[in-house]
C-alpha cells in the first residue's frame, strides 16, 4: 500500500454505480469514451446498474473478467490515502476513516 496526497479535491460523481461479478454478463451500449488516454465502456450490469467499465474489464463475449465496482471516493485537497490498486487513471484509495473509492490519478501525488 502506498500513501497518496489529494492535490485537487473530488466529489463521487454517481450516487449509485455499477457493480459487476466476476462472468456476470454486461450489456455494452456502445457508448465510448477516452479518458486521460484509457477506453471506457459504457454498460449495464445485470441488475439494471449503469456505468462507465474499463475496456479490459469486459471480454469478447461481453462477460466481465473480474469483480469491479464504480464508487467514487469523495476526498478533499491535502488529505492522505491509503493507494490500494489501479486502473486506467483512477485509484482505488482508502480514506483514514476506512471509506474506499475510486480516485482519479492525475489528483493524486506520492505522499
Amino acid at each position: 500500500m502506498n500513501r497518496v496526497r489529494v492535490t485537487l479535491a473530488h466529489r463521487a460523481s454517481y450516487p449509485d454505480p455499477i457493480r459487476l461479478g466476476k462472468g456476470d454478463k454486461v450489456t455494452l451500449t456502445g457508448r465510448e469514451d477516452n479518458w486521460d488516454g484509457h477506453r471506457w465502456l459504457w454498460a449495464i450490469a445485470p441488475d439494471g446498474r449503469e456505468g462507465w467499465v474499463p475496456d479490459r474489464l469486459v471480454s469478447a463475449q461481453g462477460h466481465a473478467t473480474v469483480d469491479y465496482e464504480a464508487t467514487e471516493l469523495t476526498c478533499a485537497g491535502g488529505e492522505v490515502l491509503k493507494a490500494l490498486s489501479s486502473t486506467h487513471g483512477w485509484v482505488w484509495c482508502c480514506n483514514i476513516n476506512g471509506a474506499q473509492g475510486w480516485v482519479p490519478a492525475r489528483h493524486l501525488t506520492s505522499s
